[in-house]
Protein backbone atom coordinates (compact mmCIF):
# COMPACT_ATOMS: atom_id res chain seq x y z
CA UNK A 1 0.00 0.00 0.00
CA UNK A 2 1.21 3.48 -0.86
CA UNK A 3 0.09 5.70 2.01
CA UNK A 4 -1.25 9.23 1.61
CA UNK A 5 1.08 10.36 4.41
CA UNK A 6 3.66 8.49 6.49
CA UNK A 7 4.99 10.20 9.65
CA UNK A 8 6.93 7.09 10.64
CA UNK A 9 9.00 7.38 7.46
CA UNK A 10 10.11 10.85 8.50
CA UNK A 11 11.10 9.61 11.95
CA UNK A 12 13.18 6.88 10.34
CA UNK A 13 14.86 9.38 8.00
CA UNK A 14 16.03 11.50 10.98
CA UNK A 15 16.12 8.66 13.54
CA UNK A 16 19.66 9.05 14.84
CA UNK A 17 19.31 12.79 15.50
CA UNK A 18 15.84 12.45 17.01
CA UNK A 19 16.82 9.59 19.29
CA UNK A 20 19.81 11.56 20.54
CA UNK A 21 17.62 14.61 21.21
CA UNK A 22 15.08 12.52 23.15
CA UNK A 23 17.82 10.89 25.22
CA UNK A 24 19.26 14.29 26.09
CA UNK A 25 15.90 15.51 27.40
CA UNK A 26 15.38 12.35 29.41
CA UNK A 27 18.80 12.71 30.98
CA UNK A 28 18.36 16.42 31.70
CA UNK A 29 15.29 15.76 33.83
CA UNK A 30 13.37 18.94 32.88
CA UNK A 31 10.29 17.89 30.94
CA UNK A 32 8.00 20.97 30.88
CA UNK A 33 8.89 24.51 29.63
CA UNK A 34 12.64 24.10 29.78
CA UNK A 35 15.55 24.92 27.52
CA UNK A 36 14.30 22.88 24.56
CA UNK A 37 10.99 24.75 24.42
CA UNK A 38 12.69 28.13 24.83
CA UNK A 39 15.20 27.31 22.08
CA UNK A 40 12.56 26.00 19.71
CA UNK A 41 10.33 29.02 20.26
CA UNK A 42 13.21 31.31 19.34
CA UNK A 43 14.41 29.21 16.39
CA UNK A 44 10.95 28.78 14.88
CA UNK A 45 10.05 32.46 15.29
CA UNK A 46 13.31 33.36 13.57
CA UNK A 47 12.54 30.92 10.75
CA UNK A 48 9.12 32.50 10.21
CA UNK A 49 10.59 36.01 10.41
CA UNK A 50 8.86 37.24 13.57
CA UNK A 51 10.03 38.24 17.02
CA UNK A 52 8.27 35.80 19.35
CA UNK A 53 6.95 32.27 19.58
CA UNK A 54 4.86 30.63 22.30
CA UNK A 55 4.76 26.83 22.32
CA UNK A 56 1.40 25.28 23.18
CA UNK A 57 -0.31 21.90 23.33
CA UNK A 58 -1.70 21.72 19.79
CA UNK A 59 -2.87 23.78 16.84
CA UNK A 60 -6.44 24.17 18.09
CA UNK A 61 -5.17 25.58 21.36
CA UNK A 62 -2.87 27.92 19.43
CA UNK A 63 -5.89 29.57 17.77
CA UNK A 64 -7.86 29.55 21.03
CA UNK A 65 -4.94 31.20 22.83
CA UNK A 66 -4.49 33.81 20.09
CA UNK A 67 -8.17 34.77 20.28
CA UNK A 68 -8.15 35.04 24.07
CA UNK A 69 -4.94 37.08 23.96
CA UNK A 70 -6.88 39.61 21.88
CA UNK A 71 -9.79 39.58 24.34
CA UNK A 72 -12.10 38.03 21.75
CA UNK A 73 -15.00 36.15 23.32
CA UNK A 74 -18.79 36.08 23.74
CA UNK A 75 -20.80 38.43 21.49
CA UNK A 76 -17.81 38.80 19.14
CA UNK A 77 -17.68 37.48 15.57
CA UNK A 78 -14.71 35.98 13.76
CA UNK A 79 -14.69 35.70 9.97
CA UNK A 80 -13.18 32.50 8.56
CA UNK A 81 -13.84 29.73 6.03
CA UNK A 82 -15.88 26.55 6.26
CA UNK A 83 -13.45 24.66 4.02
CA UNK A 84 -10.93 23.88 6.73
CA UNK A 85 -10.18 21.36 9.44
CA UNK A 86 -12.90 21.63 12.07
CA UNK A 87 -10.17 22.70 14.53
CA UNK A 88 -10.27 26.25 13.16
CA UNK A 89 -13.93 26.63 14.05
CA UNK A 90 -13.71 24.64 17.28
CA UNK A 91 -11.09 27.11 18.53
CA UNK A 92 -13.35 30.08 17.75
CA UNK A 93 -16.19 28.49 19.68
CA UNK A 94 -13.88 27.63 22.58
CA UNK A 95 -13.23 31.35 22.94
CA UNK A 96 -16.97 32.00 23.13
CA UNK A 97 -17.01 33.92 19.84
CA UNK A 98 -19.21 33.17 16.82
CA UNK A 99 -17.69 31.93 13.54
CA UNK A 100 -18.89 33.77 10.43
CA UNK A 101 -18.18 31.93 7.18
CA UNK A 102 -17.15 33.35 3.83
CA UNK A 103 -16.85 31.35 0.63
CA UNK A 104 -13.62 30.36 -1.06
CA UNK A 105 -12.11 30.85 -4.52
CA UNK A 106 -12.71 28.02 -6.98
CA UNK A 107 -9.19 28.15 -8.38
CA UNK A 108 -7.28 27.72 -5.10
CA UNK A 109 -9.81 26.75 -2.36
CA UNK A 110 -8.69 29.70 -0.19
CA UNK A 111 -10.66 32.53 1.45
CA UNK A 112 -12.16 34.81 -1.18
CA UNK A 113 -11.19 38.34 -0.11
CA UNK A 114 -14.00 39.83 -2.19
CA UNK A 115 -16.54 38.13 0.10
CA UNK A 116 -15.20 39.48 3.38
CA UNK A 117 -16.53 43.02 3.64
CA UNK A 118 -20.16 41.98 3.26
CA UNK A 119 -19.76 39.87 6.42
CA UNK A 120 -18.27 42.63 8.59
CA UNK A 121 -20.61 43.90 11.33
CA UNK A 122 -20.23 45.91 14.51
CA UNK A 123 -19.53 42.59 16.28
CA UNK A 124 -16.69 41.54 13.98
CA UNK A 125 -13.36 41.43 15.80
CA UNK A 126 -11.06 39.20 13.73
CA UNK A 127 -10.38 37.40 10.46
CA UNK A 128 -8.80 33.96 10.36
CA UNK A 129 -7.55 33.10 6.84
CA UNK A 130 -6.52 29.46 6.44
CA UNK A 131 -3.46 28.61 4.34
CA UNK A 132 -4.98 25.30 3.37
CA UNK A 133 -3.01 22.47 1.75
CA UNK A 134 0.21 24.49 2.15
CA UNK A 135 -0.88 27.23 -0.27
CA UNK A 136 -0.89 30.81 1.08
CA UNK A 137 -4.09 32.81 1.20
CA UNK A 138 -4.15 36.18 -0.60
CA UNK A 139 -2.96 38.21 2.39
CA UNK A 140 -2.65 41.74 0.95
CA UNK A 141 -6.38 42.37 0.42
CA UNK A 142 -7.19 40.54 3.67
CA UNK A 143 -4.83 42.80 5.63
CA UNK A 144 -6.21 45.87 3.82
CA UNK A 145 -9.77 45.00 4.89
CA UNK A 146 -8.58 44.31 8.44
CA UNK A 147 -6.87 47.69 8.60
CA UNK A 148 -9.93 49.44 7.19
CA UNK A 149 -12.20 48.03 9.91
CA UNK A 150 -9.62 47.77 12.71
CA UNK A 151 -9.78 43.97 12.84
CA UNK A 152 -7.26 41.45 14.16
CA UNK A 153 -5.84 38.96 11.63
CA UNK A 154 -4.88 35.53 12.96
CA UNK A 155 -3.27 33.35 10.30
CA UNK A 156 -4.08 29.64 10.48
CA UNK A 157 -0.79 28.18 9.26
CA UNK A 158 -1.38 24.60 10.43
CA UNK A 159 -0.74 23.23 6.92
CA UNK A 160 1.79 25.73 5.64
CA UNK A 161 5.10 25.62 7.52
CA UNK A 162 7.60 27.37 5.25
CA UNK A 163 5.17 28.54 2.56
CA UNK A 164 5.70 32.07 1.25
CA UNK A 165 3.47 34.87 -0.02
CA UNK A 166 5.26 37.54 -2.07
CA UNK A 167 8.55 36.53 -0.47
CA UNK A 168 7.26 36.53 3.12
CA UNK A 169 6.74 33.39 5.17
CA UNK A 170 3.15 32.72 6.10
CA UNK A 171 2.78 33.50 9.76
CA UNK A 172 4.70 36.77 9.45
CA UNK A 173 1.86 38.96 8.14
CA UNK A 174 -0.99 38.68 10.64
CA UNK A 175 -1.13 40.15 14.14
CA UNK A 176 -0.75 36.61 15.44
CA UNK A 177 -0.29 33.32 13.60
CA UNK A 178 -0.93 29.76 14.65
CA UNK A 179 0.81 26.51 13.77
CA UNK A 180 0.08 22.85 14.43
CA UNK A 181 2.84 20.27 14.79
CA UNK A 182 0.57 17.24 14.41
CA UNK A 183 2.71 14.31 13.17
CA UNK A 184 1.57 14.52 9.52
CA UNK A 185 2.31 18.25 9.16
CA UNK A 186 5.25 19.53 7.12
CA UNK A 187 6.89 20.18 10.49
CA UNK A 188 5.46 17.42 12.65
CA UNK A 189 6.13 16.28 16.19
CA UNK A 190 5.84 12.69 17.40
CA UNK A 191 2.66 13.60 19.22
CA UNK A 192 0.75 16.86 19.62
CA UNK A 193 2.14 20.38 19.62
CA UNK A 194 1.44 23.90 18.43
CA UNK A 195 2.73 27.47 18.49
CA UNK A 196 1.53 31.05 18.37
CA UNK A 197 3.94 33.54 16.77
CA UNK A 198 3.77 37.33 16.76
CA UNK A 199 5.77 40.52 16.44
CA UNK A 200 3.88 42.13 19.33
CA UNK A 201 5.68 42.15 22.71
CA UNK A 202 2.39 42.70 24.54
CA UNK A 203 0.56 39.87 22.77
CA UNK A 204 3.53 37.58 23.33
CA UNK A 205 3.48 38.34 27.06
CA UNK A 206 -0.26 37.77 27.25
CA UNK A 207 -0.02 34.45 25.37
CA UNK A 208 2.67 33.23 27.77
CA UNK A 209 0.53 34.16 30.76
CA UNK A 210 -2.58 32.51 29.36
CA UNK A 211 -0.86 29.23 28.45
CA UNK A 212 0.03 28.49 32.08
CA UNK A 213 -2.75 29.58 34.44
CA UNK A 214 -1.96 33.28 34.09
CA UNK A 215 1.20 32.83 36.17
CA UNK A 216 3.64 35.72 36.13
CA UNK A 217 5.27 34.08 39.12
CA UNK A 218 4.65 30.45 40.06
CA UNK A 219 1.31 29.75 41.75
CA UNK A 220 0.16 33.37 41.44
CA UNK A 221 -2.35 33.94 38.63
CA UNK A 222 -2.15 37.50 37.33
CA UNK A 223 -4.96 36.80 34.84
CA UNK A 224 -7.25 33.86 34.25
CA UNK A 225 -5.44 31.32 32.10
CA UNK A 226 -5.31 27.57 31.59
CA UNK A 227 -2.81 24.84 30.78
CA UNK A 228 -1.64 24.44 27.19
CA UNK A 229 2.10 23.79 27.07
CA UNK A 230 4.46 22.32 24.50
CA UNK A 231 6.56 19.72 26.30
CA UNK A 232 10.33 19.39 26.19
CA UNK A 233 10.40 16.09 24.30
CA UNK A 234 8.31 17.41 21.43
CA UNK A 235 10.29 20.66 21.32
CA UNK A 236 13.54 18.69 21.09
CA UNK A 237 12.16 16.58 18.23
CA UNK A 238 10.86 19.67 16.42
CA UNK A 239 14.23 21.42 16.73
CA UNK A 240 15.79 18.53 14.81
CA UNK A 241 13.07 18.49 12.18
CA UNK A 242 13.18 22.27 11.74
CA UNK A 243 16.76 21.96 10.47
CA UNK A 244 15.49 19.71 7.67
CA UNK A 245 12.22 21.53 6.91
CA UNK A 246 13.32 23.44 3.81
CA UNK A 247 14.92 20.32 2.35
CA UNK A 248 11.82 18.25 3.06
CA UNK A 249 9.56 20.95 1.61
CA UNK A 250 11.66 20.95 -1.56
CA UNK A 251 11.10 17.20 -1.86
CA UNK A 252 7.36 17.81 -1.61
CA UNK A 253 7.64 20.43 -4.35
CA UNK A 254 9.52 17.98 -6.57
CA UNK A 255 6.78 15.38 -6.16
CA UNK A 256 4.14 18.03 -6.87
CA UNK A 257 6.08 19.01 -9.99
CA UNK A 258 5.96 15.41 -11.25
CA UNK A 259 2.22 15.26 -10.65
CA UNK A 260 1.72 18.62 -12.36
CA UNK A 261 3.68 17.58 -15.43
CA UNK A 262 2.60 13.95 -15.85
CA UNK A 263 -1.07 13.69 -14.83
CA UNK A 264 -2.65 13.91 -18.25
CA UNK A 265 -6.29 13.05 -17.55
CA UNK A 266 -8.56 15.81 -18.80
CA UNK A 267 -11.04 14.80 -16.09
CA UNK A 268 -8.74 16.20 -13.44
CA UNK A 269 -8.01 19.73 -12.28
CA UNK A 270 -4.58 19.94 -10.66
CA UNK A 271 -3.62 22.46 -7.92
CA UNK A 272 -3.17 26.11 -8.93
CA UNK A 273 0.08 27.58 -10.19
CA UNK A 274 2.29 29.60 -7.90
CA UNK A 275 1.21 33.15 -8.76
CA UNK A 276 2.25 35.34 -5.82
CA UNK A 277 2.79 32.27 -3.67
CA UNK A 278 5.37 29.60 -3.04
CA UNK A 279 3.31 26.68 -1.67
CA UNK A 280 4.79 23.78 0.31
CA UNK A 281 2.26 21.08 -0.66
CA UNK A 282 1.21 19.78 2.72
CA UNK A 283 -1.40 18.08 0.58
CA UNK A 284 -1.60 17.65 -3.18
CA UNK A 285 -5.30 18.05 -3.94
CA UNK A 286 -6.84 17.33 -7.32
CA UNK A 287 -10.47 17.89 -8.28
CA UNK A 288 -12.81 15.89 -10.52
CA UNK A 289 -16.51 15.09 -10.77
CA UNK A 290 -15.74 11.35 -10.69
CA UNK A 291 -13.89 11.71 -7.36
CA UNK A 292 -15.53 8.76 -5.59
CA UNK A 293 -14.91 6.44 -8.53
CA UNK A 294 -11.25 7.44 -8.70
CA UNK A 295 -10.87 6.99 -4.94
CA UNK A 296 -12.18 3.43 -5.21
CA UNK A 297 -9.99 2.75 -8.23
CA UNK A 298 -6.86 3.95 -6.42
CA UNK A 299 -7.70 1.86 -3.35
CA UNK A 300 -8.15 -1.24 -5.51
CA UNK A 301 -4.67 -0.59 -6.89
CA UNK A 302 -2.97 -0.26 -3.50
CA UNK A 303 -2.90 3.54 -3.31
CA UNK A 304 -4.29 5.37 -0.31
CA UNK A 305 -5.93 8.71 -1.10
CA UNK A 306 -7.98 10.85 1.29
CA UNK A 307 -10.57 13.64 1.18
CA UNK A 308 -9.67 16.91 2.94
CA UNK A 309 -12.46 17.63 3.76
CA UNK A 310 -15.61 15.68 2.77
CA UNK A 311 -18.16 17.79 4.70
CA UNK A 312 -17.70 21.56 5.11
CA UNK A 313 -17.83 22.68 8.73
CA UNK A 314 -21.05 24.68 8.27
CA UNK A 315 -22.86 21.50 7.13
CA UNK A 316 -21.63 19.20 9.92
CA UNK A 317 -24.18 18.15 12.57
CA UNK A 318 -22.44 20.04 15.39
CA UNK A 319 -22.23 23.28 13.39
CA UNK A 320 -25.12 23.17 10.94
CA UNK A 321 -25.99 26.74 10.03
CA UNK A 322 -27.95 29.03 7.75
CA UNK A 323 -24.98 29.55 5.45
CA UNK A 324 -25.03 28.72 1.77
CA UNK A 325 -21.50 28.61 0.40
CA UNK A 326 -21.70 27.64 -3.26
CA UNK A 327 -18.02 27.06 -4.03
CA UNK A 328 -17.25 25.38 -0.71
CA UNK A 329 -20.15 22.97 -1.12
CA UNK A 330 -19.28 22.23 -4.73
CA UNK A 331 -15.63 21.37 -4.22
CA UNK A 332 -16.34 19.18 -1.16
CA UNK A 333 -17.75 16.58 -3.53
CA UNK A 334 -14.86 16.78 -6.01
CA UNK A 335 -11.54 17.06 -4.12
CA UNK A 336 -9.08 14.23 -3.51
CA UNK A 337 -5.68 14.28 -1.79
CA UNK A 338 -2.97 12.21 -3.46
CA UNK A 339 -0.02 10.76 -1.54
CA UNK A 340 2.71 13.32 -0.88
CA UNK A 341 5.43 13.35 1.75
CA UNK A 342 9.23 13.79 1.56
CA UNK A 343 10.06 10.10 1.77
CA UNK A 344 7.69 9.05 -1.01
CA UNK A 345 9.78 7.37 -3.70
CA UNK A 346 9.68 8.49 -7.33
CA UNK A 347 8.86 4.93 -8.38
CA UNK A 348 5.78 5.17 -6.16
CA UNK A 349 4.92 8.55 -7.63
CA UNK A 350 5.16 7.05 -11.11
CA UNK A 351 2.80 4.23 -10.13
CA UNK A 352 0.29 6.75 -8.78
CA UNK A 353 0.42 8.78 -12.00
CA UNK A 354 0.13 5.70 -14.22
CA UNK A 355 -2.87 4.49 -12.22
CA UNK A 356 -4.60 7.86 -12.44
CA UNK A 357 -3.96 8.15 -16.17
CA UNK A 358 -5.29 4.62 -16.74
CA UNK A 359 -8.46 5.63 -14.90
CA UNK A 360 -9.08 8.06 -17.75
CA UNK A 361 -9.12 5.18 -20.21
CA UNK A 362 -11.52 3.12 -18.10
CA UNK A 363 -13.99 5.99 -17.81
CA UNK A 364 -13.89 6.46 -21.57
CA UNK A 365 -14.29 2.77 -22.38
Amino acid sequence: MIYCSNPKAQYISHKEEIDAAITKVLNDGRYILGREVESFESEFANYIGVSFGVGVGNGTEAIHLALKACNIGPHDEVITVSHTAVATVAAIELSGATPVFVDICLDNYLMDPSRIEEKVTSHTKAIIPVHIYGHPADMDPIMAIANKYNLIVIEDCAQAHGAEYKGKKVGSMGHLSCFSFYPTKNLGAIGDGGMVVTNSPSLNTRCKLLREYGWEERYISKIRGWNTRLDELQAAILRIKLKHLDHDNNLRKQIAGVYNNTITSKLITIPPGKGNADPVYHLYVIRLKERDELLSFLTENGISALIHYPVPVHLQPAYVSKYSLEVTERIAGEILSLPIYPELGMNEVSKIVETINSFKREIND
